[in-house]
């Protein structure tokens, strides 16, 4: 046999030249988006999969920004860790549906498996042209328009110029709107600017600082650790919240090692970063090394990050500056297009060397509205904001520059670059402040709420659904009444307060009947009837009745009959006060838009700052955090068929649920008068928009929400007969699209729940919304 030809590989030879130039490569797209952080991801899938053709530059070797492996900061918005009053709050869109695919394959908060998620997503969209390890060097422009950006990929040793007609900044500092001159601001306005009160002064100082986290690992034997000569030499001397320090928190947990509010957070991020190493490697040498920890004898440093999560750089200006008012006293916009409700949240300029509490945290009462107008701008008409750098002031920003919120932005940006290809002409798309009209805006409006996206105060009105236009819209089943919970749940000891809350419309208030299953002596209780002053808010500020009652040692059943009317629609508190020698009944029975909570804390702000006192009341997650075992007289009819086209896929004052009757088949049926012609349906379910669903870090003991349709299907319901059209199995996303190959043309549609994917016994999951389209 001949032995196997080898080819000589080729040989490349170029002589000297004076000079070369790296290879650029010419790139068009309608958007490019730059910045590969979550807003930038978000709003590049969000403009793709509405028909734009995007090219997306980040300059780090992952997606994610401050959410992916590099820094590891969990994703977070109005949630705030369900430690305000912001019920129902998660973010919509695509931050719902990554959070929601990150909780079913990653329940654990591995941020490396966050990071290959971020990239599917992305990948999946035949829309998208990704350029990772690219930075962006330089922007052309044409008059007062962006003509191209120029970015270098230091990998390939490749120019990229990128020409496109839009252009969304995601980059974090701003870098685009920068080199395009954009205005900005950095730092904090005095509060005598826009009557902030909040406002810091320069002994607090006027910006944040950047963290850097580490996590540690138990290797099951002693680990020496010698620290680098860079590391800081005296923790107890140099940081004075020292003591603060212990071996089971790290990671996100030390967000409180921070650093750089006095310097440049543009300009000088290495020289803080460098300062963030030495005292990371400082605290963990204090770790180790100073006796003071036994605990950490088998520890190992796993890992430190080597990118510091950066809060705040520059903001830049729209034509509305979002003010501390707004967020507070939650004001109505009209281009609203995206809420918030992260506390106004601020840090002392000194960061990890301060002698202060590492952050001031002040919640306003509810979730507010997010503007348009803050994330275009009037003297770069072809360029949006994305991220922390819209447009608002230090005191606002503390809020809005979290991820989950600034991923809701994004939403934003994404449906309105396709809407401005929508409305060009002759091939060029609309300019995006031109969408601040009242007309544009509407549209944009609907193609957001269609998208998924929440926007609080307002509701889907789409004169394209067919499920609107429905002469009839019935449950098979009948439709869940709230008459009693069963006492079969775990005992709760009022070591809190707690509170059942209950969606009552206005009118008169039902008796309710409780039981006390063992007061350990001849006791009190005072029972509360709540609500809140705004009929969308979940703080229950507003007494509308109390009463006491005298307990025997012992079990008591209590009948309770307030004789008052509720003042308004509205999520009302059934509050039994706390008393440490009483113990309640529960129920297993879940079901979707009911839940309790317990006073957490008293907010408590100084009178001078612009900021409400009020009770914060949250909730204990699953799979603690049971309902009230309770009656009531009349039963309360909340969760009725006609909610799921009422406009609002979530609760806000009312459940806008439909949850269908337990032990009959969960069966919804939509009829039209003629022949309809049905090519697309859009179903909303329940992924319980109060869970916050921290992406890295904290583990979750679920894998999919309890309340969440696991398996449905769509059926042609004409003539009394049954056609199949769309089946799904193993769903745990709160919308979902059935495509039908071939449209359908039908009298009568239907809905089957088949299986939930929580215990059917005990949860009663419902669906938010139906729409369907020719």
């Amino acid at each position: 046999m001949a032995p196997a030809r080898i080819e000589e590989p080729n040989l490349q030879r170029e002589a000297a030249v004076a000079s070369r130039s790296f290879r650029t490569q010419e790139l068009q797209a309608d958007v490019c988006v730059c910045g590969g952080g979550l807003s930038g991801t978000i709003a590049a899938i969000a403009a793709a999969r509405n028909g734009v053709s995007v090219v997306l530059v980040q300059d780090r070797p992952v997606l994610g920004g401050n959410a992916s492996s590099e820094v590891r900061l969990w994703i977070l918005g109005a949630t705030s860790h369900m430690f305000n009053n912001n019920r129902y709050a998660r973010e919509g869109g695509l931050v719902d549906e990554i959070l929601l695919e990150n909780l079913y394959r990653n329940p654990e908060g591995n941020p490396l498996i966050l990071d290959t998620i971020l990239l599917e997503k992305v990948r999946e969209e035949p829309n998208i042209r990704l350029f990772l390890n690219t930075a962006l060097m330089a922007c052309d422009k044409d008059g007062d328009r962006i003509a191209s950006v120029t970015a270098f990929n230091s990998q390939t040793s490749t120019m990229y110029h990128v020409v496109a007609p839009q252009f969304i900044d995601c980059t974090g500092d701003g870098t685009l709107a920068f080199l395009a001159g954009a205005p900005f601001r950095v730092g904090s306005e005095q509060r005598d600017e826009f009557g902030e009160q909040f406002a810091p002064d320069a002994e607090y100082g006027h910006l944040l600082g950047h963290s850097i986290y580490f996590y540690s690992k138990d290797t099951g034997r002693p680990v020496q650790f010698v620290a680098p000569s860079y590391a800081l030499k005296d923790v107890e001397k140099e940081i004075p919240r020292f003591h603060r320090f212990t071996t089971k928190e790290m990671g996100c947990s030390l967000w409180w090692i921070e650093h750089g509010g006095r310097l440049d957070t543009v300009h000088d991020t290495e020289d803080i970063k460098w300062e963030l190493w030495r005292v990371v490697y400082g605290v963990w040498d204090y770790f180790k090394n100073s006796g003071r920890f036994p605990e950490a004898e088998n520890l190992t440093l796993e890992w430190v990050g080597t990118v510091p999560g950066k809060r705040e750089s520059r903001r830049f200006i729209g034509p509305t500056i979002l003010k501390q008012q707004d967020i507070v006293e939650q004001r109505f916009h009209a281009d609203a297009v995206s809420h918030g409700g992260w506390s106004l949240d601020l840090h002392p300029a000194d960061g990890v060397y301060s002698e202060i509490d590492g952050c001031t945290q002040w919640h306003a009462k509810g979730v507010y509205q997010i503007p348009f107008s803050t994330m275009v701008c009037a003297e770069v008409p072809n360029l949006m904001y994305g991220g922390r750098i819209i447009s608002a002031t230090h005191v606002a920003f503390a809020s809005t520059r979290v991820m989950a919120t600034s991923g809701s932005n994004a939403n934003a940006l994404g449906v309105a670059a396709a809407l401005c290809k929508q409305l060009g002409t002759a091939g060029q798309p609309l300019d995006p402040i031109k969408l601040l009209s009242k007309d544009n805006m509407a549209t944009l409006q609907r193609d957001l709420m269609r998208f998924g996206q929440y926007l609080p105060g307002y509701k889907l009105k789409d004169g394209e659904d067919l499920v609107h236009q429905a002469s009839s819209v019935a449950s098979a089943s009948g439709d869940f009444v709230l008459s009693s919970l069963p006492p079969d749940g775990p005992p709760k000891v009022l070591v809190r307060s707690l509170a059942q809350m209950l969606p009552l419309p206005q009118g008169s208030v039902p008796t309710f009947g409780i039981t006390v299953i063992s007061a350990v002596e001849a006791t009190k209780l005072t029972v509360q009837l709540r609500g809140s002053q705004k009929a969308y808010n979940y703080t229950p500020e507003v007494i509308l009745a109390e009463k006491t009652y005298d307990l025997v040692a012992g079990p008591n059943a209590l009948s309770i009959d307030f004789a008052v009317e509720s003042p308004q629609t509205q999520y009302i508190f059934l509050c039994l006060l706390q008393n440490d020698s009483v113990a309640v009944a529960t129920t297993k029975t879940r079901v979707s838009a009911l839940m309790t909570v317990e006073h957490e804390c008293d907010q408590a702000p100084p009178e001078d700052v612009g900021v409400d006192a009020f009770e914060r009341w949250t909730p204990v997650r699953r799979p603690m955090g049971h309902n009230l075992a309770l009656t009531i007289n009349p039963p309360l009819a909340a969760w009725a068929v006609d909610n799921i086209r009422n406009g609002v896929p979530r609760p806000t004052k009312r459940t806008n649920c439909w949850v269908p009757a337990a032990g009959a088949r969960k069966l919804l049926k939509v009829e039209w008068k003629d022949t309809t012609s049905i090519s697309k349906v859009v179903v909303h379910f329940d992924t319980d928009y109060d869970h916050a669903l921290e992406s890295v870090l904290r583990g979750h003991p679920e894998r999919a929400i309890v309340f969440c349709v696991k398996k449905w299907r769509l059926l042609d319901l004409s003539e009394g007969e049954e056609k199949e059209l769309f089946v799904e199995d193993n769903n745990h996303l709160s919308r979902r699209e059935a495509v039908l190959e071939t449209p359908a043309s039908t009298t009568a549609l239907g809905i089957e729940i088949l299986e939930l994917n929580g215990d059917d016994q005990h949860v009663q999951g419902g669906i938010f919304e139906m729409r369907a389209y020719a």
